[in-house]
């Protein structure tokens, strides 16, 4: 997978069902969105619906951040910058990391930006957002005027800290030992997640004697940050092909640890089942688009 710092892709497991928003060629053209905290006049507006419009088109399930404005400020900078989401599903981050770099590539100042007063980015939106980049955080200087760019500060190396099982407290209250080791080591086997890559795989699925259908699911975060999930839409295919399950969930503190895997449950009410005696000899959970 190809992996710009300004952008990171989320991958479904079935690559297929990639969410296809606006564009034929692939693409996501994403709507201008502003926080609700901004207070912007008409011609502030307009020069940020402009500025949204110059940027390149991104790749389904991507998150990007592209600069448009830097200014001097108390011995720091303050960065203006568009945050892009091509998911099918907000995103929420608690903290980020990003570097400033000069024309010529050079970090000129790096710092871990809170961001719980952003909030949500919804699907296929475009926000402004502001970073201030102390006098502290600088490692060098850079003209406003001349060439910059914002990034994310991604992990160049991971072998410290290997990927890990990571147990909602739920599950570690009722599992015991041995059955916690067994996940462990399916987590361990499973294969190596590219930095900043995130995705869902199914692990068991089983019918209750009231009908229901119950996934049981991986979670997998590569990235280093926290993946915090509020909602997420699901759906089951079996072996033929069909879509015999589909809903949606919503999570309450939800949070995937950075560079962990969660395993969780999932239950389709039987409302949700679409087709009788499927084929389960093989099957797998994907993110469906809403024509599925």
């Amino acid at each position: 997978m190809a992996l710009d710092n300004n952008k990171f892709e989320i991958e479904n497991e079935d690559k297929s069902v990639s969410n296809q928003a606006s564009q034929a060629d692939g693409h996501v053209k994403t709507t201008l969105v502003f926080h609700p905290d901004w207070e912007l006049t008409n011609s502030e507006r307009y020069i940020y619906m402009f500025q949204h419009q110059q940027l390149p088109l991104l790749k389904p399930n991507q998150v990007s951040i592209d600069g448009i404005k830097l200014l001097n400020f108390n011995e720091g900078y303050v960065v203006v910058a568009f945050l892009r989401n091509t998911l099918d599903k907000p995103i929420r981050f608690e903290a980020i990391n990003l570097v400033l770099l000069d024309g010529e590539g050079q970090v000129v100042a790096k710092r871990n930006f809170e961001l719980e007063t952003l909030g949500e980015i919804p699907a296929r939106t475009c926000i402004p957002w502001r970073f201030l980049f102390e006098e502290g955080d600088k490692l060098g200087e850079v003209n406003p005027d001349k060439e910059w760019k914002i990034e994310f500060e991604l992990i160049q190396s991971r072998e410290d800290k290997p990927h890990e099982l990571d147990l909602a407290p739920s599950w570690e209250a009722q599992l015991d030992p041995s059955q916690k080791e067994h996940l462990k080591k399916i987590v361990d086997d499973l294969p190596k997640l590219e930095p900043n890559q995130v995705n869902i795989m199914g692990f068991q699925a089983e019918y209750s004697n009231e009908g229901q259908l119950g996934v049981t699911v991986m979670i997998r975060n590569g990235s280093k940050n926290p993946l915090q999930l509020e909602q997420i839409p699901l759906a089951i295919v079996d072996a033929a092909g069909d879509i015999i399950a589909k809903g949606g969930f919503k999570l309450n503190d939800f949070k995937v640890k950075a560079n962990a895997t969660r395993p969780w449950t999932f239950v389709f009410p039987k409302e949700l089942l679409k087709k009788e005696n499927p084929d389960m000899s093989s099957w797998k959970v994907i993110m469906p688009t809403q024509e599925q």
